[in-house]
């Protein structure tokens, strides 16, 4: 097997794993508080990477970062209240492709914090993506809801959190970064999870017991995709995460998908995948570059 085909079924995986996350979610949602599913969900995702530690031992936990750690959990905590309540209200497809805007708000976010260089082609295809992020919205027009104003903002407080990682992956090694995150999630979530509290009944605990595992093996896979191919062949993989939740919506809940939503998000498809792979484009060559200017004489 070789590397690009062990990188694409990592992502095809994690793509699954976050798919069923959000059947998770849904389905937890008709008895318990967001609040109430994300703790839960931290909770069991910790246990899950409880593994991590016991590889790597109790240096994983060691870190310089800790402030900065902080501030990224907590703007995860509320950009993941603002995601789980849009999958809970919201029709599941629209949900997942409002998600995908990320990317977008990923590139005005790393002009702002990390002083990129973000040129006219790219701008345009910001601007075409958030043309997609409007189709499905449709702000003005009676099929305009408010709820769709909180998946946006569950969109660009991840791509806040986008950015901060990467910044910490320039000193933090992936595993610490997941460990750690979890373990600041937990009581994160739990604060605001304590005013709304219910014990979950029944087959909820599957429920949630499910969000926490899928979301953490997602995100594990998703890193290991990441470190093994390029992100512009994967970027395409990780959009059947909408197929897959639409077919499940409509079998499992009976929503189908409206025009709209298909339009916008085949339309931010685009201007993802034009991004993803611009960026890998230019990365490749810097890469290329930097050794023929570091051979130069007298510099």
């Amino acid at each position: 097997m070789t590397v690009h085909t062990r990188a694409a079924l990592l992502m095809l995986g994690s793509t699954a794993f976050f798919a069923f996350m959000v059947i998770a979610i849904r389905l937890a949602s008709e008895t318990l508080h967001t609040f109430e599913i994300a703790f839960f969900r931290n909770f069991f995702g910790l246990v899950a990477a409880l593994p991590l530690l016991l590889h790597h031992g109790p240096g994983l936990l060691r870190t310089q970062q800790l402030p900065r750690y902080f501030i990224r959990c907590l703007i995860g905590v509320v950009s993941m209240f603002c995601g789980f309540w849009a999958i809970g209200h919201l029709p599941l497809a629209q949900a997942v492709s409002l998600s995908y805007s990320t990317p977008l708000f990923v590139t005005i976010a790393a002009v702002i914090w990390l002083g990129e260089q973000v040129r006219m082609r790219r701008w345009a295809a910001v601007i075409v993506g958030f043309i997609g992020v409007l189709v499905i919205v449709r702000p003005g027009t009676a099929g305009f809801t408010m709820g769709s104003l909180v998946a946006v903002s569950a969109a660009v407080l991840s791509g806040i959190v986008a950015i901060q990682i990467k910044q910490l992956s320039r000193t933090e090694p992936a595993d610490r970064i997941v460990i750690l995150t979890t373990l600041f999630w937990v009581p994160l979530s739990l604060l605001p999870a304590v005013a709304v509290w219910e014990w979950p009944q029944g087959i909820t605990w599957l429920w949630v017991v499910a969000a926490g595992v899928l979301g953490t093996g997602g995100h594990m896979l998703w890193t290991r995709a990441l470190k093994l191919g390029d992100v512009s062949a994967l970027t395409p993989i990780s959009f059947m995460q909408l197929p897959i939740v639409a077919t499940l919506g409509f079998f499992l809940f009976g929503e189908a998908v409206d025009r709209w939503t298909v339009t916008g998000a085949g339309i931010i498809f685009a201007a993802n995948a034009y991004i993803a792979h611009r960026e890998a484009q230019l990365a490749r060559r810097a890469a290329t570059q930097a050794p023929v200017e570091a051979a130069k004489p007298g510099e």
